[in-house]
């Protein structure tokens, strides 16, 4: 048992290392070409991200999480639209219906209103609606509007230096970077008094993945080398804490707080949102509803109650082209739901918290591991197999309930590669082992521990394979039978140890002075043999005697100080001319042997039936 285990945990390091080789390999290929690395972090983000969609699907179709009934979204959708452009006869409308429309929610003291709107120019035309909706909107301290930044060149647009009161002062403890997706360099000024008014200002910039869908947004965007809240997230991070925030700071590990509320950037700087469901999940209130309700077409007088909601005003319609890619199933969402969303997250704590790199090796490596002992303690290929894939479903289930339970996004697609890739190298690793095993355990057979000759069983098998080999090609081979003279002196003088040292002196000089296609075996106690193939009678003597003398003229080292010569006395036989049978011939072999023994040793016998 203790040979099994130990056999195993060798087999398994072996598994290790063949993964770390194939780890470096990858490693140097994908350093050497950037191409191919470009592919594969692209196919590796693209597919880790549709694991994504696919949880948050799934977590939605379980209703999970709820959204807040608090939060209404006053859509400006097909109906309004054309309610809309029937009674004003234009897009955009006039602008003070927008004041009234704040004038009439404010009546209900709401917690705040928020306009997913770009007031973006003066209307040449009606100079007294702007003022109208300026002054509405300086009038509350709960109105939010809408800005935008971008990269127009200053050949187009000239950027401005925005007021102060719009700055979040923000202290970076981390590694979270603006630079490469949320730094602007120009931006689309919305009415003047209205940046420099009461009204909060919040910025509506969405950087979407390569696939086109929207999961990360940053909270906060840099514009000349200052940092501007997103829209949602500044009405957020007031609603929460009851107060204008001026002043951030983002932790060592990322994280920026806001009260109770974490915020888990990502190294870019954006958080990953947590959906809620389809379109139209959140609480949707048509506009043209409240116009009907403003001029009293509605029989009752108060239609909607919007006391303590979260007022979130935008398009939903299709004709005004505000939508957006989410990651839900048949996820369309115009950019109004997406703030609905945004808001909801901040005030369920509920964004999603992706592991770091450190953590996402550490799961890889794991899941190597336990793949690899999964394989190397199974004694069944079935049962290896079964258990990996059942340990690839149950791995895939612990990453959903992750998502939905705990807002944790460990990846799938990586893990499950290698779950793959493990699972091969380690049949692989087990299978040089047993190839390994084999060669040991042939070896124990067929190798003598002192000597490191063929032992005694071997030479048995191979004469006889010689023997048909020579009858089926009419091939003659010879057999040489060795004994080393006076070896019982050797023990009774010197002692065993000694005696030992002189058999394994021997069996290798007998092995530097033979080919390589010749077998060398311990015969039984001090005798040894050598079967040479296709080879007569006349070539084996001469080997024989070349044999004998190398033996003769090496110095044997008996132990550190003590050394002596050693001789030794051979028989050759030699098939089919002396024996026909195995037996028979070492019989013969023997007969030559004596008769070197009784002529003085240290020499080939050659045997006659004159002797």
């Amino acid at each position: 048992m203790k040979n099994l285990i130990k056999s195993r945990w060798f087999t398994f390091c072996t598994y290790l290392l063949l993964v770390l080789a194939s780890l470096m390999v990858s490693f140097v290929l994908l350093q050497n070409n950037s191409t191919l690395r470009n592919i594969m972090v692209s196919f590796f983000e693209v597919a880790e991200n549709r694991t994504f969609d696919y949880r948050q699907s799934l977590k939605v179709l379980h209703r999970q999480p709820v959204p807040n009934k608090d939060i209404v979204v006053v859509a400006i959708d097909d109906a309004s639209l054309e309610m809309l452009w029937d009674k004003y006869g234009e897009w955009p409308i006039p602008r003070y219906v927008y004041a009234d429309l704040i004038n009439h929610i404010e009546s209900h003291k709401p917690q705040a209103i928020i306009f997913d709107l770009m007031f973006i120019k003066a209307m040449k035309n009606d100079f007294s609606s702007d003022k109208k909706l300026i002054d509405t909107m300086n009038k509350y301290n709960n109105i939010y509007t809408a800005m935008n930044f971008d990269n127009v060149t200053t050949d187009v647009r000239l950027p401005i230096d925005l007021p102060e009161r719009l700055e979040i002062n923000l202290e970076n403890n981390s590694k979270v970077d603006f630079t490469e997706k949320y730094t602007f360099t120009n931006c689309r000024p919305i009415l003047k008094e209205l940046l420099e008014g009461k009204a909060h200002v919040g910025m509506t910039n969405i950087v979407r993945n390569e696939d086109g869908i929207i999961r990360k947004i940053a909270p906060l965007l840099s514009y000349k080398g200052k940092f501007y809240p997103y829209l949602s997230f500044s009405a957020g991070a007031n609603y929460i804490t009851s107060e204008n925030i001026k002043n951030l700071t983002i932790e060592k590990n990322g994280d920026l707080k806001i009260n109770d509320t974490v915020l888990p950037l990502t190294e870019d700087g954006d958080v990953i949102l947590n959906w809620y469901g389809q379109s139209g999940t959140h609480t949707i209130l048509p506009m043209y509803k409240l116009i009907k309700e403003l001029d009293k077409s509605f029989d009752e007088l108060d239609y909607y109650n919007f006391r303590d909601k979260i007022v979130i005003i935008g398009t939903t319609a299709t004709a005004l082209h505000d939508t957006k890619s989410v990651p839900i199933q048949e996820g369309v969402y115009p950019g109004v739901e997406v703030h609905a969303t945004f808001f909801n997250n901040m005030l369920d704590n509920n964004f999603i918290k992706q592991t770091s790199t450190i953590t996402n090796i550490f799961i890889i490596f794991g899941v190597i591991c336990l793949v690899g002992f999964i394989v190397m303690m199974s004694s069944s290929s079935l049962f290896a197999m079964l258990s990996t894939l059942l340990f690839a479903i149950a791995y895939v289930f612990v990453s959903y309930y992750l998502m939905a339970l705990y807002n944790l996004w460990i990846p799938v697609v990586i893990p499950s590669i290698s779950i793959i890739v493990a699972f091969a190298l380690s049949f692989l690793a087990k299978y040089l082992m047993k190839s390994r095993d084999f060669e040991y355990q042939y070896k124990l057979a067929t190798i003598d521990g002192l000597t490191e000759l063929y032992n005694h069983r071997y030479f048995q098998d191979t004469l006889r394979n010689q023997i048909e080999l020579s009858k089926r090609y009419q091939q003659p081979f010879s057999l040489i039978i060795i004994d080393i003279d006076f070896f019982k002196k050797f023990n009774d003088t010197y002692g065993h140890q000694a005696g030992d040292a002189v058999l394994r002196q021997v069996a290798q000089t007998l092995k530097r002075n033979s080919r390589t296609t010749d077998f060398v075996c311990r015969y039984g106690g001090e005798e040894m043999s050598i079967i040479l193939p296709n080879t007569g009678a006349e070539e084996a003597l001469f080997n024989a005697n070349r044999i004998c003398k190398a033996v003769s003229e090496k110095e044997f080292f008996l132990n550190e100080k003590t050394t002596a010569n050693v001789t030794i006395s051979v028989g050759v036989a030699t098939f089919p001319d002396n024996a026909q049978e195995p037996q028979s011939l070492i019989e013969y072999a023997d007969k030559c042997l004596y008769y070197a023994k009784e002529h003085g040793r240290n020499q080939v016998g050659i045997y006659s039936d004159k002797n």
